[in-house]
């Protein structure tokens, strides 16, 4: 096994999905997930989402960075964060509000249960 693993679309079979019909406030976003590290409770990968709005409840931590699109993470109760290509980010276990992708938008991911 090597140290080493870049994460590169083209080497995964992507997962399509779409968020649960009661999350949805605006739009049919789907989503889809090059997994390319799954090691007990942490995940890595690409995820890529088309336009729409949901509700998010994290009960885990993600690092993201956004390599391209327009989403608007917006905290239950605080404040709304643009976020594009370029951008990195932690959320924290706890947060809850809504994510709304703008332009179709790909992340890379590390997340810890």
């Amino acid at each position: 096994m090597t140290h080493f693993l870049r994460l590169d679309r083209a080497t995964v079979t992507p997962e399509v999905d779409r968020p649960d019909p009661s999350l949805v406030i605006a739009g049919d976003p789907v989503h889809t997930t090059w997994l390319h590290e799954e090691r007990g409770t942490l995940y890595a990968g690409m995820w890529q989402t088309t336009p729409g709005t949901w509700k998010v409840d994290y009960s885990e931590w993600e690092y993201v960075h956004i390599l391209s699109g327009t989403s608007i993470l917006t905290e239950e109760g605080g404040a709304a964060h643009t976020l594009n290509a370029g951008d990195s980010f932690l959320i924290r276990p706890g947060f809850k509000g809504t994510w709304e992708c703008v332009e179709t938008t790909l992340k890379d991911f590390v997340i810890l249960e």
